[in-house]
């Protein structure tokens, strides 16, 4: 897949995702998705650029929560505990826990995206950083990767790269897919 042809992906499910969905049926979605993980480390992300908002259903987690910090250009990202303190400014336009908040290592993350296939693809911003965590992640242990989008964002299909991680669960505003790989 050429650069050129994701950026088409990209340009594709944004303009689909500018059209929105109905983020109260995603968040039941994501809380019913979220309950087999109880007890567990979850992962959400603070979302930017009209992306859904999994807050709500990280307010309903029964564990502790973290959000990711980019630490720098292409590397993996870092997690910090997140208990509804003020955030900071990150790069990129996100934000994120202070350097003083613990590290947490996720057992479960809400992974935000730009577009979605039913094999279980996503396609993010092109800066690779989910993709690098997760391998990291699941060289350690398993980990469960929740693609979180409305569903006005699937494409028909996403060419894999060896690098790409997949999604284990996708929860979009019409319920959970479980990837066809």
């Amino acid at each position: 897949m050429t650069a050129t042809d994701k950026a088409a992906l990209r340009a594709q499910a944004l303009a689909a995702r500018d059209k929105g969905g109905d983020q109260d049926a995603l968040t039941q979605a994501l809380i019913a998705a979220l309950a087999p993980h109880r007890g567990r480390v979850l992962s959400g992300y603070w979302p930017m650029r009209g992306e859904p908002d999994p807050r709500p259903a990280m307010e309903a987690h029964d564990g502790p929560l973290c959000l990711p910090v980019v630490p720098g250009k292409a590397v993996p990202l870092v997690f910090r505990q997140w208990q509804g303190e003020p955030l900071v400014p990150g790069p990129f336009g996100t934000f994120h826990p202070a350097e003083s908040q613990p590290v947490l290592t996720p057992q479960v993350l809400i992974v935000p995206l730009v577009g979605f296939d039913r094999q279980g693809n996503r396609i993010g911003y092109g800066g690779g950083y989910y993709d690098r965590t997760l391998q990291l992640l699941r060289e350690s242990g398993p980990v469960a990767a929740i693609g979180l989008a409305f569903a006005v964002q699937q494409l028909p299909a996403i060419p894999a790269e060896p690098f790409d991680q997949p999604l284990d669960l996708i929860v979009t505003d019409r319920g959970c897919m479980v990837p066809c790989r």
